[in-house]
């Protein structure tokens, strides 16, 4: 970082297991691309190349060099994994990885419907010749799926090979593990992470509202997925508690109480005896 200052919460380093930020591209030109990597590089581990876009990016082999040559990840979107699997056409995927060296995959099923059994063998597979990532969670709103299901498809999908489970939320951040508002399933999201190691789960949050909730329930180095590119300066802040929404997460109680202007209410302590007192059940009076 540019200069000291206490009270900043310790963020991992590239290359890195947790705190992942992951990027999603919709068809940046190489000269965007550039400018990702020269402003916020050395804090973006992965792109995605959103849904199919990659069919008709320009200079696909070059972009996918360019954000190789920067340490960073970078893998086609889990809908065209799909597309190529709903027009049987697997083994054509296969070759089309290679050619374009990717170092890595995702492998989703949150547009069609695909038996769980089948996708574990594509992560199998893949997972011998590519470092792959596979997406939980339906793309259409309405689908619900319960806890449990969640946490056992995350848990198997891992141990078929997968690196990181991503958490469906669509680049609107409207289905899956959020409410059509926006705001998080919790008691879902609460059960996977009792359930799921957090450093194997990439939370799709692609709004600041979001960011904001995961950081504040995992802490700095949340894997956070879905990130516009020119947010990503703006999440590390956010992440550091430098950004108004999580300014007072990582300074001391004392001194985050004396500064907020909102103050924290503290219980009365005498107000709370007093009702304590009128609670007690009177003693009857005595009849003469």
């Amino acid at each position: 970082m540019n200069f000291r200052l206490d009270h900043v919460p310790s963020r991992s380093s590239k290359p890195r297991e947790e705190g992942l930020t992951m990027v999603m591209d919709k068809g940046l030109s190489l000269r965007q691309a550039e400018n990702l990597i020269e402003g916020a590089g050395h804090l973006t581990d992965l792109v995605k190349l959103g849904f199919g876009t990659s069919f008709a990016t320009p200079n696909l082999k070059e972009k996918i060099a360019l954000y190789q040559r920067a340490d960073i990840k970078v893998y086609l979107g889990g809908t065209l994994f799909e597309a190529f699997i709903a027009r049987g056409q697997f083994d054509d995927y296969r070759r089309l990885l290679a050619e374009l060296k990717c170092d890595a995959v995702e492998v989703s099923d949150g547009s069609i419907e695909l038996n769980h059994d089948v996708k574990l063998k594509y992560i199998n597979t893949l997972a011998k010749e590519l470092i792959v990532l596979s997406e939980v969670g339906s793309k259409e709103t309405g689908i619900l799926i319960s806890p449990a299901k969640w946490v056992r498809m995350m848990n198997s999908e891992l141990d078929a090979g997968s690196w990181k489970v991503i958490a469906e939320a669509r680049e609107s951040g409207t289905v899956g593990i959020y409410r059509p508002s926006g705001h998080a399933h919790t008691t879902l999201v609460n059960r996977i992470m009792a359930k799921v190691p957090g450093q194997d789960i990439i939370w799709e949050a692609p709004i600041k509202s979001q960011q904001t909730w995961f950081i504040k329930q995992v802490g700095a180095n949340v894997n956070l997925g879905n990130v516009s590119p020119d947010e990503v300066i703006a999440l590390e802040a956010l992440r550091l508690g430098l950004r108004g929404d999580t300014f007072f997460e990582y300074l001391p109680g004392d001194m985050a109480e004396n500064l907020r202007q909102i103050k924290t209410e503290k219980p009365d302590h005498a107000a709370k005896e007093k009702t304590k007192e009128a609670e007690k059940p009177k003693a009857k009076a005595k009849v003469k």
